[in-house]
């Protein structure tokens, strides 16, 4: 049982280090462990055993997909799973003295690093919006490849592999639109998708890339407060304060994609949204520096859709 948040000594709390081929399950405060395999059969038998432990948390390390199967079929048990960046387990390790890593390890610092920190659990996508939110990262993929030939091909004018590279541009390209025309089919589609798209859309400077970027990656948009999902996509600045010295406040962490998303919005909404614009212009006659304006239009813009999306309220001019 948890109350507030705050777990209780008798809390159980499991962690499971994710590879291709194995599962390593750690269960705190018990010391209990077993590995498993990663096939469906097996993850299921793995769930049906951690069900009858009634964990409080779950926790597994982002590992680029390998843990989606597992907090999936974890989440449909009803399991809460908290998904972790690696190199904030990996520095609770180091904080621990614990410089030793195996899988059977990490495990045990994962269900440890959950008893302490406490960890939210992360809403998993429902099986409605799983597919757009695989398209949007697929199309940020493809679009990765396109930049990154165009710029090989801006070095080489002639010959077979400027051939080969303009061929491989026109491909990439036709797949960002073909991947851009399922999309919009995929969300006129998810009323869930549909709704939160339109209300982000409501919002001067934020066009559907941003909406559907903020929708997919960010699933925790309208469930947490203002400065827990600011520090979440990594706008919220951090104290560099030690004895007599005050040194600058800086931003850390988060999601990359999102941020890089709300960069875009914050830089448009600046010039064309009059309240981010009066925002933008009291800062820098304050003077702040230019890219610290901008960080704080992003976390204002970022403070605004949360508020919009947990009350499902379209824009308006002035927002309460």
């Amino acid at each position: 049982m948890t109350r507030r948040g705050v777990m209780t000594e008798c809390a159980v709390v499991v962690g499971i280090d994710v590879s291709k081929r194995e599962l390593a399950v750690a269960v705190y405060p018990s010391d209990e462990q077993w590995t498993s395999g990663t096939d469906g059969p097996t993850i299921e038998v793995t769930v049906t055993r951690l069900q009858a432990l009634q964990p409080t948390l779950v926790v597994m390390e982002a590992t680029g997909g390998y843990e989606g199967p597992v907090a999936a079929a974890c989440a449909a048990a009803q399991l809460p799973v908290a998904i972790i960046n690696p190199r904030q387990v990996r520095a609770f390790a180091q904080a621990l003295g614990r410089t030793a890593k195996t899988d059977a390890i990490d495990a045990q610092v994962l269900a440890l690093f959950g008893a302490r920190v406490q960890p939210a659990p992360r809403p998993l996508p429902t099986a409605e919006t799983d597919s757009p939110a695989e398209l949007v990262a697929r199309r940020r993929q493809l679009l990765e490849m396109l930049h990154a030939e165009q710029h090989r091909l801006e070095h080489i004018a002639t010959g077979p592999v400027a051939r080969d590279l303009r061929n491989h541009i026109r491909w990439l390209a036709k797949r960002v639109s073909d991947v851009d025309t399922e999309i919009n089919g995929r969300i006129q589609r998810s009323p869930a998708w549909r709704v939160n798209e339109d209300l982000l859309r409501s919002v001067p400077g934020i066009g559907p890339v941003v909406s559907r970027t903020l929708l997919a990656e960010l699933p925790e948009l309208g469930t947490l407060d203002r400065r827990a999902i600011a520090a979440l996509v990594g706008v919220a600045p951090f104290n560099c304060d030690s004895g007599q010295f005050r040194g600058r406040r800086r931003i850390w962490g988060g999601r990359s994609s999102v941020r890089a998303a709300l960069y875009m919005a914050a830089l448009v909404g600046a010039r064309h949204n009059p309240v981010l614009a009066r925002f933008d212009q009291r800062l820098r006659t304050a003077g702040k520096p230019g890219k610290v304006a901008l960080v704080a239009v992003m976390r204002r813009l970022l403070t605004i859709i949360n508020a919009m999306i947990k009350h499902q309220s379209a824009w308006r001019p002035e927002p309460a």
